[in-house]
């Protein structure tokens, strides 16, 4: 009992800590001059319109700027972005390109290439729907906006748990730009840049770039497999042109990625018996393996954003089309050897699984059609039509490290989706306090699926393999209502019921099975109200929200407990309950803080649902179901959906000289939580508090900066996601990361 009180007791610390008792004097006296700490006001598109984030009734959290500098500074990808607002998270097991986004502990544990998720990405205003297109870096970007709750009106398919949207920095008429360039341990460099350049009176371009890479810092100390690991080299680039002439204006968008380097490593063993602590004498710079290792990515993509601006409305266009290849291949195993193959290590490995996962063709079609209304009236509206074309093919390998790392096995996967849909909204201006919003979403979906096993692992290649095929189909009506209430010019109150649908989805990893799995389609319901409320002279900032959602027929990935294989269950529903708070304050001109803090109490209720447990003796806590070898996993919560997510930043900053000096510190906390659906001590996952630290100066304005940073600076070390069919195999957190950053504007 302990363990609550402890955090609770951490939260009113960083709370104290953050808004200590003088910042009650930021306010300025009688006749003083305004202090320059108030807060700017924060633009946001959840809506589809710029709005002050203030009156748009639901919870949101946006980043930009210099926050976004800080969490990227090592090289990080977009799982930097991981506990950075409330009920946030991010993991992977594929590494930099195959992120899994969780909101309010909605998420998707599944590692298929074709899986889906309920979290929503766009990246200006074009959804990434498969999960490779969703980890394109973070450059040049001018905000990222969080938008938590189902998103199921303006967003559509596939966002029951929320939304982020992702804007780059567009063109301008001004000729500006920067260049930034760290360098760090384990020769790592990173390097981000753009240049803003006006054409004519209506034509302007931007260029923006991003090159980061590091050195191998993990070495296989036997004489087979990969040598020398975790290095890579991840390049992405953006050209964006912008015309406006009269009433009509356009933006168009060409970027790609290339990335090469390392999958994520599985590490054999690391994990003691009974309980989730790493073994005695872990070395992470040691990974004897016997297999391969090797990931490369490509993508690029392009869009036309068309704007024609009409009396009393505005008509928007928004095409793209995206494509990417992706091969991974890694020892799943995380060893040498076999029990029957000896030598083996380290531990016991009871069979040896080297597999690859490839998508050789992923084409993505996106268009939407929207209208809506320009004026100031007290009615707004918004009417539009979606639509969206996927056509995908995974490839599955499997290989024979014991006999030389030739391949022995291959399935492949074809999916063929299309969706579409139509809607609307509608804000009223009841009075100047009063606001509402509505809106309603018809979609349909449906998606043809065949999968083969043209080599069966072991066994020699067949001419007619047996094909396995899917066609789910579903349409549904999603909506909204919500509500912001002006107590005042800085108090806004705000209420709003969402629904979320996420489609149908089809699991098709026939490379050790001989059967496919549809999920059915989900459907969430959401309550939440809250506050947003200005204080102390607008020098600090307060939001808090508490919800409540349910989902029905909640899509879940159980794994096998014996194989490498996934398989797709349907729940009856799913509850999550919880709140959420932002805080943000200008101490004074020297000092600047947040705070942000979530509960996320979540349940699988399903007390006939029963999964596969670990199959290698881990020692699990649920119930035995009613198949042998299986167990219940109903009243447990959520996967990867830690409780309580907690983030905090100090600032300070003081003039030297002709510049400015300042100290950032920024640190992220998530909970425990069941790495898997059911719980086992060595499965579930500890506590995570991750801290960062950066030292600047600024000078000539702000033109140049120099800065000496580092990540996880406690370099806390432990198991955040496993392997559980063969031996008790880890995936570890980043370890610390360090060095120098030189950035010039101009």
């Amino acid at each position: 009992m302990q363990q609550p009180t402890t955090k609770l007791s951490l939260l009113a610390l960083a709370v104290a800590t953050a808004f200590p008792m003088h910042a009650a004097f930021a306010q300025t006296k009688s006749g003083d001059t305004k202090d320059s700490t108030q807060l700017e006001t924060v633009i946001v598109t959840a809506n589809r319109r710029s709005e002050n984030i203030k009156e748009v009734p639901m919870s949101i959290s946006a980043i930009k700027g210099e926050a976004l500098d800080t969490y990227n500074a090592s090289g990080q990808d977009i799982r930097a972005l991981a506990s950075r607002v409330p009920s946030l998270n991010i993991e992977s097991d594929f590494g930099r390109v195959f992120p899994r986004f969780y909101i309010r502990g909605l998420g998707n544990t599944d590692f298929d290439l074709n899986a889906s998720q309920p979290v929503g990405l766009i990246y200006d205003d074009v959804v990434q729907e498969n999960p490779i297109l969703k980890g394109f870096p973070i450059f040049d970007v001018d905000q990222v906006e969080v938008l938590r709750g189902p998103q199921g009106t303006l967003f559509g398919r596939n966002s029951p748990a929320g939304v982020i949207k992702f804007e780059s920095t567009k063109p301008t008429n001004v000729f500006e730009g920067y260049a930034n360039l760290g360098l760090g341990n384990d020769k790592a460099v990173n390097f981000e840049g753009a240049v803003n350049v006006p054409l004519n009176s209506d034509w302007a371009m931007r260029l923006s770039g991003q090159s980061q890479s590091r050195d191998d810092r993990v070495t296989n100390p036997r004489s087979t497999g990969t040598k020398e690991l975790e290095g890579y080299h991840d390049k992405a680039a953006r050209i964006q042109l912008a015309y406006k002439n009269g009433g009509f204006s356009a933006l168009f968008n060409a970027h790609g990625r290339d990335l090469s380097g390392n999958a994520t490593l599985f590490r054999a063993n690391i994990i003691q018996k009974g309980t989730n602590e790493l073994v005695p004498g872990f070395n992470y710079s040691s990974y004897p393996t016997d297999g391969i290792n090797t990931q490369t990515l490509s993508s690029s993509g392009v869009s036309a954003r068309l704007r024609w601006d009409f009396d009393g409305m505005t008509l928007y266009s928004i095409t793209a089309y995206d494509k990417a290849k992706l091969y991974s291949r890694a020892d799943v195993d995380g060893g040498y050897g076999a029990s029957f193959a000896q030598p083996m290590g380290p531990g016991f490995i009871p069979f040896p699984s080297e597999t690859a996962d490839g998508v050789p063709d992923l084409k993505q079609v996106t268009q939407e059609i929207r209208l809506q209304s320009n004026t100031k009236d007290a009615l707004q509206w918004i009417a539009g039509i979606y639509y969206f074309k996927e056509d995908l093919q995974v490839d599955s390998f499997d290989f024979n490290s014991l006999g030389g790392n030739v391949q022995d096995g291959y399935a492949v996967q074809h999916q063929h989706a299309k969706s579409w849909a139509t809607f609307g909204s509608l804000n009223y201006a009841v009075s100047d306090q009063l606001k509402l919003r509505g809106g309603i979403r018809y979609t349909s979906d449906k998606k043809d699926f065949d999968a083969s096993r043209p080599w069966t692992p072991g066994s020699a290649p067949s001419a007619k393999p047996t094909v396995y095929t899917a066609s789910p189909s579903s349409t549904n009506i999603s909506w909204d209502l919500g509500a912001n209430y002006a107590a005042d010019s800085t108090t806004n109150f705000f209420g709003r019921i969402a629904t979320g649908y996420r489609a149908p989805s089809v699991q098709g990893r026939v490379l050790f099975g001989d059967s496919i799995s549809v999920a059915n389609s989900e459907k969430a319901l959401s309550f939440e109200a809250g506050i947003k409320k200005d204080i102390l002279d607008n020098t600090a900032r307060v939001t808090a929200t508490v919800f409540q959602y349910t989902v029905k027929d909640l899509q879940l990935t159980a794994g096998s407990g014996a194989v490498n294989q996934n398989k797709l269950v349907n729940a009856d529903k799913a509850t999550g309950q919880g709140f959420e708070v932002d805080l943000q304050a200008n101490l004074n001109r020297n000092w600047k803080s947040t705070v942000g803090v979530s509960y996320n109490d979540t349940e699988i209720k399903d007390s006939k649902l029963f999964v596969s447990p670990c199959g290698n003796g881990c020692t699990v806590t649920n119930p035995a179901g009613p198949v042998a070898g299986t167990v219940l996993i109903g009243g447990n919560p959520l996967p990867r959906a830690p409780k309580w997510v907690g983030n905090f930043t100090l600032k300070y900053s003081t003039p030297i000289a002709d510049g400015d000096l300042y100290v950032f510190t920024d640190w992220a906390y998530k909970d425990t939580y069941n790495m898997f659906l059911y719980e086992a001590k060595e499965y579930k996952a500890k506590s995570l508090l991750e801290g960062g630290l950066r030292v600047g100066y600024k000078w000539a304005d702000g033109k140049y900066e120099l800065a000496a940073y580092g990540r996880n600076i406690t370099n806390k070390q432990q198991v955040i996601a496993a392997i559980d069919f063969n031996n008790l195999t880890g995936i570890l957190n980043e370890p610390r990361s360090y060095g120098v950053q030189f950035k010039a504007n101009f």
